[in-house]
């Protein structure tokens, strides 16, 4: 079973920390081939989830309030499950709880997210809705959504 945990960038250990920049650019860098600046600055100022299976990392996000990403929204971003673990449904119970920190964490405040147009349906059943047309982010089509 899948152990879900969130911390702030303090909290992190520098195993942890480890643990999350290798699954990111295993996934957005390397599976995507898409080379693009990981580390933006934004950490610090974000709340990991972390998601463990058997002492393996193997799903994440980042958490950011209002103001940092969007000016009128918290974000969720970085979403990313490990590609030995897909399939079973981790990366819905990763938004899901993403989504549960963010009401605690940021409350009243609405959630916006730049998700990869190929999983606008995968976030509509999380609540989001798409605004606005898609763009291209990295060279990978993109669409904004919210979920209020």
């Amino acid at each position: 079973m899948i152990a879900f945990s969130s911390k702030n960038f303090q909290e992190l250990t520098t195993q942890e920390l480890y643990q999350v920049l290798a699954l990111r650019a295993e996934v957005f860098v390397v599976e995507q081939n898409c080379p693009y600046q990981d580390v933006d600055g934004k950490d610090p100022k974000s709340i990991h989830v972390l998601g463990y299976l058997d002492n393996q990392l193997v799903a994440y996000a980042r958490l950011l309030e209002q103001g940092i990403s969007y000016k009128d929204y918290a974000s969720i971003g970085r979403v990313v499950t490990s590609p030995s673990v897909r399939g079973k449904s981790y990366g819905h119970a990763l938004v899901d709880f993403s989504i549960a920190v963010c009401k605690k964490n940021f409350p009243g405040q609405a959630v916006k997210i730049s998700a990869q147009a190929h999983l606008e349906k995968f976030y509509n059943e999380h609540g989001f809705k798409a605004t606005g047309e898609s763009y291209l982010e990295d060279d990978i089509p993109h669409i904004g959504m919210i979920l209020a």
